[in-house]
């Protein structure tokens, strides 16, 4: 796949599909192949995609060094500079989303609309996972062994009704196999989500903007999605009830659609 530059490192990314540009952020611990083909091959209809790999994941840059969401938003408009796109929607997932608010702060201009998704902005009122589901996750990742990390992951990130669904779950197990990231990105990761705050800065955000939360999530809780849309002036809420983390993987149909509908809207 290509490499762009973007400032002093470079990104590998991908662009498939048709029609105005879509620059998708993923979140902690994924890759460009984690976004699930059902749902990028709904938006390839209406959209040109664009995915990429963070610095220091994939077959992105590997700086060993510390960062910021800031530094990770600074990618993303890199990106679309090195590729001489004026303007795109971006949807943002998780510390993507974290990311995409730190984007649209920076760089309105870029940014045609704007999708957060299973989120969190930190400040007051704002909720990381809990002591219990971080304490699994941890066990998971720190055990030496890759394939009860990935289950472990699976079963936090999606609701537990989705969960027993063992054929999506072995493609999102050979992913993991396949592109998973070392524990000391991860790590590095969540130094950065810790120290994110855009909480007494949303109201600045004009970009339209659409935040998609599930009730079930437990790694950002849906008190999150609330909060965000609330914050951002003219903002729309879409709640999916009993649906994981990862909703995009448990309705990709419908959050291609979310997506759709929100471009269309605001074309």
């Amino acid at each position: 796949m290509p490499l762009a530059r973007a400032g002093d490192i470079e990104l590998n990314y991908e662009r498939s599909g048709s029609g105005p540009p879509l620059l998708l952020i993923m979140g902690m611990s994924g890759t460009m192949h984690h976004w699930g083909e059902p749902l990028l091959e709904d938006l390839r209809r209406d959209f040109e995609v664009i995915v990429y790999d963070h610095r220091d994941a994939g077959d992105s840059t590997r700086t060993g060094a510390p960062f910021t969401i800031v530094d990770l938003a600074g990618d993303a408009a890199g990106l679309l500079h090195a590729l001489e796109i004026d303007s795109a929607y971006v949807m943002g997932i998780s510390m993507g989303g974290m990311i995409a608010q730190e984007l649209v702060l920076a760089h309105p201009e870029l940014l045609r609309g704007l999708v957060l998704g299973c989120t969190y902005c930190g400040g007051e009122g704002s909720a990381l996972a809990s002591e219990g589901v971080m304490r699994r996750l941890a066990e998971g990742m720190t055990s030496g062994d890759r394939e009860r990390a990935i289950r472990t992951g699976w079963e936090v990130n999606v609701s537990a009704r989705f969960a027993a669904n063992e054929e999506v779950y072995a493609k999102f197990l050979q992913t993991g196999l396949s592109h998973g990231l070392p524990v000391t990105v991860i790590m590095e990761q969540m130094r950065a989500i810790a120290a994110h705050d855009t909480s007494e800065r949303l109201f600045q955000i004009h970009t339209p903007t659409l935040v998609i939360h599930g009730t079930a999530d437990e790694l950002l809780p849906v008190q999150n999605g609330r909060m965000i849309a609330e914050r951002i002036p003219g903002s729309r809420l879409e709640i999916l009830d009993g649906v994981g983390h990862m909703f995009f993987l448990e309705e990709p149909q419908r959050s291609a659609e979310l997506v759709r509908e929100h471009a269309a809207v605001n074309a």
